[in-house]
């Protein structure tokens, strides 16, 4: 671990080198979401691209166990880093490496004994039951533990400062998804469409595992990341610390995925071609997602570091400056996705009625992104520094009290194209609650060494 990365470096030289290596991965992940739907929209059948638009709320659910452990227990290890408390740091990583295979194992068991009765509930009809099936067998069924855990240790070994090391392991497995993509979806290869797509995925999360597992066990003498099971343990504080965070985390991913259930059942009211347009926009609303993310990741160790060891000022100035260059760089690329919206649509599908409904779907999802960014940010902040309360807050009120009742409320007054506005609406109160919480936040700390 490299302490003057933490303590003494220029904070946007400190902030670039944490998050350049995570936005790379981003900008590869981004690729890797595409992938899937691209080169199963070169089937031109959108009952296929509906099928994996539909298993999307399953996939996106695994993000709350990586949530939970993963933000939970690498929030505790960068601030127990930032406390010299080393011993800490490799139970937390045990315990939260563990706790996600377990629940990783659980949810295949839960989905495989459920399967029929999961398809129903998630939108699908007689038309995109056996696509989204397939889909699913590979990305879940069998997918739900490589996914999960490559992405927890990903967490871990960032939380030191090994950024690079990170973006490797998750690059590694995006880049070879990419590449064996077309070979099992389309006719001139092992032609499985969706299933192909979730086979590849599921190939390419075990190469990712496979990397971090070496990377840890090669490092053990120069890392705090622990895999050793005897570290793991039930220890009161550790649950208390890696909960208070990962819970929130956890709760606002799985309102993430209630949304995105909601709307996918509302979509699907209005034809296969709805739902494909929406699932192409959704996914090319990903990569300004991931690259809010990849920032927000990248910048949470540093967060939490300067937090736990007090130094209140170089923390603020890594929160200025993480949430200046993310909203700025997002901007752009949304106003470039707006104005070049019905060209993007069809590089995926060449149908009329899908690039139509895709394009609008996509404009709404643009406007929403800048405002996204700011409330994304300072939820980082608070996970990083351990406030899971207010990250929780943010979840229930950004989810619940706006995006929600706004999706149901513009279902009925403006059938189909009102729906993508629902998140527009949340994300712009949402930024002005980031923004007094943030402020808040400083005041409060400047009894050190911190002006507002």
């Amino acid at each position: 671990m490299r302490t003057e990365l933490f303590e003494s470096m220029p904070v946007p030289k400190a902030i670039m080198k944490l998050c350049i290596p995570t936005i790379l991965s981003s900008l590869v992940l981004i690729v890797y979401n595409l992938a899937d739907t691209f080169f199963v929209g070169l089937l031109n059948d959108p009952a296929q691209t509906a099928g994996i638009t539909l298993i999307s709320p399953l996939t996106l659910g695994f993000i709350a166990i990586t949530n939970l452990f993963g933000v939970g227990s690498s929030s505790l290890m960068s601030r127990a880093l930032g406390a010299k408390d080393y011993e800490l740091v490799k139970k937390s990583s045990a315990f939260g490496f563990y706790c996600s295979l377990f629940a990783a194992a659980l949810i295949s068991i839960v989905i495989s004994l459920l399967r029929s009765p999961v398809l129903k509930l998630l939108g699908t009809d007689q038309t995109t039951a056996p696509a989204a099936s397939g889909y699913m067998f590979w990305t879940v069924m069998l997918g739900a533990i490589p996914s999960i855990l490559n992405i927890v240790m990903a967490y871990m070994v960032r939380s030191e400062g090994a950024s690079l090391h990170a973006s490797i392991g998750t690059m590694s497995g995006c880049v070879l998804n990419i590449i064996i993509d077309p070979i099992f979806i389309l006719p001139w290869g092992l032609n499985m469409g969706s299933a192909g797509a979730g086979c590849a995925t599921f190939i390419s999360n075990c190469v990712a595992c496979i990397y971090f597992i070496i990377l840890i066990t090669a490092k053990r003498n120069r890392t705090y990341v622990c895999l050793d099971i005897r570290k793991f343990s039930f220890n009161k504080e550790i649950i208390k610390n890696v909960f208070s965070v990962g819970i929130p985390a956890m709760i606002q991913n799985l309102l993430n995925v209630t949304s995105m259930t909601i709307l996918n059942n509302f979509t699907a009211g209005f034809g296969e071609q709805a739902v494909a347009a929406m699932g192409i926009a959704s996914k090319l609303q990903m990569i300004p997602i991931n690259l809010n993310v990849g920032m927000t990741q990248g910048s949470m160790p540093i967060f939490g570091y300067n937090y736990a060891s007090g130094d209140n000022k170089r923390l603020k100035k890594s929160v200025i400056f993480s949430i200046a260059l993310t909203v700025g760089v997002i901007a752009v690329i949304c106003l470039a996705f707006m104005i070049f919206s019905g060209d993007l649509i069809r590089a995926f599908m060449d149908n009329d009625v899908v690039v139509g409904y895709g394009s609008w779907f996509l404009t709404a999802m643009c406007i929403a992104m800048p405002f996204m960014c700011i409330d994304y940010s300072a939820v980082g902040v608070f996970q990083g520094c351990g406030m899971g309360g207010r990250a929780f807050i943010f979840a229930i009120l950004r989810k619940v009290v706006l995006e929600i009742p706004a999706l149901l409320i513009l279902s009925r007054l403006i059938p189909l194209y009102g729906l993508p506005f629902s998140s527009c609406i949340a994300e712009v109160v949402m930024a002005i609650v980031a923004c007094v919480m943030l402020i808040r936040m400083f005041r409060k700390l400047s009894g050190s060494d911190v002006k507002a």
